[in-house]
């Protein structure tokens, strides 16, 4: 309203004046400058004001900005990484860089009323970042662009992986914050070195700098990009073009109006030359070598895609001093682009305020005061993700690599974890039948490993299967138990060996068949050389005396047949007598009658006596373990337990019952559980149902039976899950038999972080796409997996475990006790009935 009320008084003015009051008049020329001034001043509001929304509009798409921490890993080539890697190689390697700067120049640079009043949004920011001692790479970037931003990475980086994370934070309260700007000394047509032109990776130098950042201080180097305008190359352009025409450099790159007005000047002082004089022409001026190449370099710069580069150096330390020379030292890392005399380099450009300068490192804002242009090829050499050849220490790598998940991953089965590729995530799943080919896991202390286990044998609690999860720790028993729903609270069998008041018997000597019988014999006999390794020491006496007495007492099981029996059968010439009345087995009656007691020398009975119960004292004497080996009766029936799918928990913790206590049971129920899946050959395949056997360490119950359930359990339907450490605890003096066949016979196979000589022998099961570097760098709850689907194995892929919901300590409690007081028996009635058993055969 003002500027029009303004121009109708303007358009009603007289000749000569205006007559506003009695008092005077004002002069048109007084009007017109009231009015220009007028205008003025509005435009001073109207720049201000929208120099306040830009500021603004700058700041809210900071604050919406999406960051993302790009990590390469160290070894991206494998073993070639070991060669010697020359200039050229280096510079290809950068070269992706520049093919990824390329996709970010070709974007059309925003326009159009709302950039010019608000300001531009389309604005990347790439970031080296020192924090907590270790150097780390961000990208910074609008929400609307982050898919764009992760596909051109990952078609660069195809290892890389890019993780959303909060922002990070440098500075240090008590500290000195420094900054700068890092600008040109010449115009923005001139080139600075590019990687090309370089001996090494420009980076090295950088990262150097940063690499001396202490774990309290902070640093980081912002390069704030946009594409440029289209026009950006036409000075340089002009310019290439004139110098190539015969002009110097400081006639051409003057302003339009001073060449202009020198040019008219010269036209005026110069005289014509008279008709018919010999005017001699003027010479061309020649370009010296250096010159040219200084032409070379601004049409190279040219006709690559431009970006607009804010170059922000932010340092944070205890003390001004220190933070100057972090500041300088990074700022110094520059001149390697330098080109001095015919090109262009870097320089410090001081903020007006330290205020102002970190308001906009923080939102990332573009200060177009400090704006210089960058093509490609010169953004590549300031900023890439590091080479494998960057030897800077402190660098953030990637520990290992991932992979994507087969495309014919199952929809249904066990949900095994999740596989994160590129931000897209799949489930992992694995079907029943493949189950049947059993799961191999590895990995070291403290992994995650025995947490997957538990995690899985939860679930197959949740869906109704049978399970028997036998724990060496006890952490995992009570795991499960919390997550027991409460309807399958009757099914659960838990043997606690250190359960001291009500124990739950366990005897290996059981058997309902004559297969059977002989399986349980050489099962124990097994055990025994497992555990101290007899074929070296005890030779072929013991195993003969052991077998005959094994047999004598299982042929008359009514009449004591546990591991209490061997000691006494061997030591008890009563109690072998009145075994030998009872015996139906020729072969065994004649050893005892015809050659054991009536050898002589070493082969003698109470020479051999002394030797084989040493063996058995150790358990026998146990007053945890007595109670459970010298029952009759077992407490449950481990066929009934497959066939009724119970979840039996075997809670071996070593550190309650000892190593070799522990061992024993634990073959003992292994021991136990095959035979009763070998037992289902009397009922038809399709009638068996699965149930799903867990060991973690099972290294420490290693016996014939594990080859046998690798090889021939599938078809009884007796699904295994081992885990362990190392491979070296599978073999024993030379012997790899267990280790053939484990990995000659399961069909899947689990690798958490290992050692560097398990990762040789493992690279070869996961390659080409995992090396030795990433099998020994795998994080915490993390594991590459080689999976079986349909029988087949596709190639190896990352999977990240998943945490156990919550359980119910309570219910866990209760479903215990239910289970102590089902099947465990009070300890002095099991006492006295086995004080009554000792007393059969005497006079």
């Amino acid at each position: 309203m003002f500027l029009f009320s303004l121009w109708q008084a303007t358009i009603s003015l007289g000749d000569t004046e205006i007559i506003v009051g009695e008092g005077g008049g004002v002069g048109y020329l007084d009007m017109l400058l009231i009015f220009l001034v007028a205008i003025f001043i509005l435009l001073l509001i109207f720049f201000w004001l929208r120099n306040f929304l830009k500021i603004k509009g700058q700041t809210a798409y900071g604050v919406k900005k999406v960051i993302l921490m790009v990590q390469v890993p160290k070894d991206v080539i494998g073993k070639e990484n070991r060669e010697e890697i020359n200039v050229q190689k280096t510079q290809d390697m950068i070269g992706v860089a520049e093919t990824f700067f390329s996709s970010i120049g070709g974007l059309k640079a925003e326009k159009g009323w709302r950039s010019w009043l608000w300001g531009r949004q389309d604005q990347i920011s790439f970031e080296i970042v020192v924090k907590d001692g270790l150097i780390y790479f961000y990208v910074a970037c609008p929400a609307y662009l982050r898919d764009y931003m992760e596909q051109q990475i990952n078609a660069q980086y195809p290892y890389a992986t890019i993780e959303e994370v909060e922002d990070y934070n440098i500075f240090n309260p008590q500290g000195s914050i420094l900054g700068s700007y890092l600008t040109f000394k010449r115009g923005n047509i001139f080139p600075i070195k590019t990687y090309r032109k370089l001996e090494s990776d420009p980076l090295n130098a950088i990262t150097n700098s940063l690499a001396k950042v202490g774990k309290e201080d902070g640093a980081a180097i912002q390069f704030v990009v946009r594409s440029a305008k289209a026009n950006w190359r036409d000075e340089g352009v002009r310019v290439a073009s004139a110098m190539q025409q015969g002009k110097k450099l400081k006639d051409v790159t003057k302003t339009n109006i001073a060449r202009e007005l020198g040019k008219t000047l010269k036209e005026a002082t110069v005289s014509t030359p008279k008709e018919g004089s010999l005017a001699k022409p003027e010479e061309p001026y020649r370009l010296s070598p250096l010159e040219e190449e200084m032409v070379k370099g601004l049409e190279e710069k040219t006709s690559k895609a431009g970006m607009d580069v804010n170059i922000r150096v932010m340092v944070s330390s205890k003390t001004q001093a220190e933070s100057q020379i972090l500041l300088d030292n990074i700022a110094n890392a520059f001149t390697q682009y330098n080109i001095y005399q015919y090109g262009n380099s870097f320089k410090k450009s001081a903020p007006s305020s330290l205020k102002k300068i970190i308001k906009e490192f923080i939102y990332r804002q573009f200060n177009e005061k400090k704006k210089i242009i960058l093509n490609t090829e010169e953004m590549a050499g300031l900023y890439h993700f590091p080479l494998p050849a960057t030897e800077t220490p402190n660098i953030a790598w990637l520990e290992s690599r991932n992979a994507p998940a087969p495309s014919n991953i199952p929809k249904e089965g066990l949900l095994l974890g999740i596989n994160n590729y590129r931000g897209i995530k799949t489930e992992i799943r694995i079907k029943k039948k493949d189950r049947r080919r059993h799961m191999y896991i590895i990995g070291m202390t403290g992994t995650g490993k025995s947490w997957f286990q538990a995690g899985l044998a939860v679930q197959d609690v949740k869906n109704g299967e049978g399970v028997c999860f036998i724990d060496p720790h006890g952490d995992a028993i009570q795991d499960i138990l919390e997550r027991v729903p409460a309807e399958r609270a009757e099914d659960v069998i838990v043997f606690n060996p250190s359960d001291f008041e009500r124990p739950l018997a366990m005897n290996i000597l059981e058997y309902d068949t004559e297969e059977q019988k002989i399986f349980v014999i050489n099962e124990l006999l097994a055990i025994f050389d497992k555990l101290y390794d007899l074929k070296a020491t005890g030779g072929p006496m013991f195993e003969q005396y052991m077998r005959n007495a094994l047999m004598l007492i299982m042929d008359d099981p009514e009449s004591g047949s546990t591991m209490l029996e061997i000691t006494k059968v061997l030591s008890d010439e009563d109690f072998r007598n009145y075994k030998l009345s009872k015996c139906k087995t020729q072969v065994v009656k004649d050893f005892w009658e015809k050659e054991a007691q009536k050898a002589g020398g070493e082969a003698a009975l109470a020479n051999m006596v002394p030797y084989i119960t040493s063996k058995l004292t150790p358990f026998i004497a146990n007053d945890l373990i007595r109670p459970i080996i010298s029952q009759q009766k077992s407490a449950f029936n481990f066929r009934e337990a497959m066939d009724n799918q119970k979840i039996l928990l075997i809670n071996l913790a070593k550190g309650k019952i000892g190593d070799i206590n522990a061992n024993l049971l634990g073959m003992i129920i292994v021991g136990k559980i095959l035979m009763a899946a070998l037992g289902r050959a009397d009922a038809p395949e399709e009638e068996r149902k699965d149930f799903y056997l867990y060991i973690d360490e099972f290294q420490n119950f290693l016996t014939e039976s594990i080859n046998v359930i690798l090889s021939e359990a599938r078809k009884y339907r007796l699904c295994l899950t081992i885990g362990h450490q190392y491979i070296g605890q599978l073999v024993k003096g030379g012997d790899t038999k267990f280790k053939d066949a484990i990995f000659g016979n399961v069909g899947t196979k689990v690798c958490f972080r290992i050692g560097v000589e398990d990762a040789e022998y493992m690279a070869k099961e996961f390659a080409p796409v995992f090396s030795e570097r990433d099998l020994i760098n795998i994080t915490k709850f993390h594991a590459y997996i080689k999976l079986l689907i349909d029988n087949a194995n596709p190639p190896p892929f990352n999977v990240g475990t998943l945490p156990l919901e919550g359980g119910d300590r309570e219910l866990a409690q209760k479903i215990k006790e239910l289970s102590r007081l089902k099947y465990g028996r009070s300890r002095k009635v099991i006492e006295v009935e086995t004080l009554e058993r000792t007393k059969v055969g005497e006079k």
